[in-house]
């Protein structure tokens, strides 16, 4: 027999459980008449017990919140780098977010100069802005950084940004807002706070999003 093909072919089956009787039968003859095969496959027996005891070794514990207890601690800076790196979409939209309510901070304070989104056939008279008797303005009117009075009608939803309703007398209601002014087909809403202001301007972003979507 060879012993560096055939014998070493046997003893691998053998290991393996996959021998046959009669190759086993032969191997035996084999190992009865060499001392080096012997040898050799007492080696392999000792190296797979070896292997299947260390298999059932288990680390002590709390050996790995040990470890890890003892490595540096990873500073904050690093920490907050690699979750931005994790979500760069989220990182993304933060910092528009942020930068957009910069802007629109910056624009509050220095933003006085009177704004009238429908001017057409009103009156303007230092900051108060007039609908006129008879007169109907078509959608929306935004005044900014002024005052309104509504003598006629306005078709559409009504926003005072930094400034109020009055009439000619100036008399206001329980809420703030004149009880005897002309007709408004919508909604009025004053927005007289930093806060309510940069909320105003978010939802109509939304809304100009959705409408572009659209």
């Amino acid at each position: 027999m060879d012993c560096h093909k055939k014998a070493l072919e046997l003893m691998h089956k053998h290991l393996d459980g996959d021998i046959t009787r009669a190759e086993e039968h032969e191997l035996k003859v084999h190992l009865e008449e060499c001392l080096a095969c012997q040898k050799h496959l007492h080696e392999l027996k000792r190296t797979v017990t070896l292997i299947q005891s260390t298999e059932r070794i288990k680390a002590p514990e709390g050996f790995a919140s040990k470890v890890m207890d003892q490595l540096p601690i990873e500073k904050k800076r690093v920490r907050y780098l690699r979750w931005f790196k994790m979500h760069p979409v989220l990182t993304a939209a933060a910092i528009f977010f942020i930068f957009m309510l910069t802007g629109l901070f910056s624009v509050w304070e220095k933003d006085t100069q009177l704004m009238v989104s429908n001017p057409e056939n009103l009156i303007v008279k230092g900051d108060l802005v007039i609908v006129p008797e008879g007169v109907t303005v078509d959608g929306d009117l935004v005044v900014q950084n002024g005052n309104l009075r509504i003598d006629g009608t306005v078709d559409g939803n009504v926003t005072l940004i930094n400034g109020k309703l009055v009439d000619e007398t100036d008399v206001l209601d329980s809420d703030g807002l004149m009880a005897s002014v002309g007709a408004v087909n919508g909604e009025l809403k004053e927005v007289d706070a930093v806060f309510e202001w940069v909320w105003y301007h978010i939802q109509n972003l939304v809304k100009g999003v959705f409408a572009f979507g659209d």
